[in-house]
This record gives C-alpha cells, structure tokens and sequence, in this order.
C-alpha cells in the first residue's frame, strides 16, 4: 500500500488524485482509494485538513493531488453585501464550516441553520458542489492567509506544512520541540 506522510511542492508533476468529502478531508489518518484505484494510506500530524488542491508526497515519490468531492451543500443568497455579511457573522459566531464565495455562502445542509438565515431575510437553495470552507483566523491547518512559498508549495500561516527552513517533524513547533511521536501506518485499520 502506497504511503504518504507529508505534502509535496505546488510544482511537481501529479501521478494521481485523492476525491474526499470535506469530513474525510478533516481526518489526518486514514486509509484511501486514489481516483487510479490504488489504496494510499496518509498519516499527517493531528489537526491537519486536507485542502483541495493540497499534494502529498507518496513513500515511492509520487504525487498526489487532493480534489474536494461534490457534495450536498446549503448556498446562501442575500439582497445586498449587508444581508450576507451578518449571515457570515452568525454562522462564524456558532463556528460553522463557511465557503465564501462571490455573493453566496456555501455550509453543510442544517435545518436549524436555515431557519436562522431565513429569518435574517436570505435565500436558501440546495446545491451539489466541492466544498472548501474558510479556514479560520487562529486555527491550525486551516487558513490560506499568510501564504509563504517553500520549495514552490504554499505554505499557510498556522496549519501544518513545514515553514522555510524546518523539518517536517517540526512543522507545528513554534520553537519548543515537537508534540507528538511519528505516527506509525499499522493504525489503519
């Protein structure tokens, strides 16, 4: 079985893609099926989502890309900026996964949710598409700010990828040694 324990540069050639969901994308280890229909198994560092359009670094050297699947999406329409705004403020304030988009929200189908923003006045339609929310403003392995470049990949402020100059054991160490052991394949099941 293939393996991956970390991310590849943006510029290296792709032998192969990884559809997920978004909550599959949210587990740092699991076992897979890549689109060819060869198992992989990733292990990365806990706390790590994988974005859409992430790459891992296979054991053999190979890459793979990482695509987010379409799924069942709630998008969320408003009259104007405002009406949109507040939506995104209420479902940032109960730390809801938010796509934003160019005048929609995307989230996860919630009917509580959608009595909320149907009484903010918005308009609810139910959509199939690849969702990749926001990443948060503190929070690890999710945020596309602060975009450093390293060895041609983006690395984002906060999550996991290494920074310039650290190893990928350290990648989360901000200078106080790293917090866990390596992970080992055999906690695939």
């Amino acid at each position: 079985m293939l393996l991956a324990e970390s991310f590849a540069a943006a510029d290296l050639p792709v032998s192969d893609q990884l559809v997920l969901p978004y909550d599959a994308r949210c587990r740092s280890r699991q076992r897979v099926t890549l689109v060819g229909g060869e198992e992989m198994g990733y292990v990365l560092p806990a706390g790590t989502v994988l974005r859409d359009g992430d790459r891992l670094l296979a054991s053999d050297g190979r890459v793979v890309e990482v695509r987010a699947a379409p799924e069942e999406l709630l998008e969320v329409r408003a009259r104007d900026t405002l009406q949109l705004i507040r939506a995104a403020y209420h479902l940032g304030n109960r730390h809801v996964p938010v796509q934003l988009g160019d005048e929609f929200l995307r989230l996860q189908p919630d009917h509580v949710l959608g009595a909320m923003l149907r009484r903010l006045g918005c308009s609810l339609a139910a959509v199939v598409a690849p969702f990749d929310p926001e990443g948060g403003a503190y929070g690890a392995a999710h945020s596309h700010a602060g975009a450093a470049l390293h060895g041609g990949a983006a690395a984002r402020v906060g999550d996991y990828r290494p920074a310039p100059g650290r190893r990928q054991s350290d990648a989360h160490d901000p200078g106080h040694g790293a917090h866990r052991s390596p992970a080992k394949i055999h906690a695939f099941k």
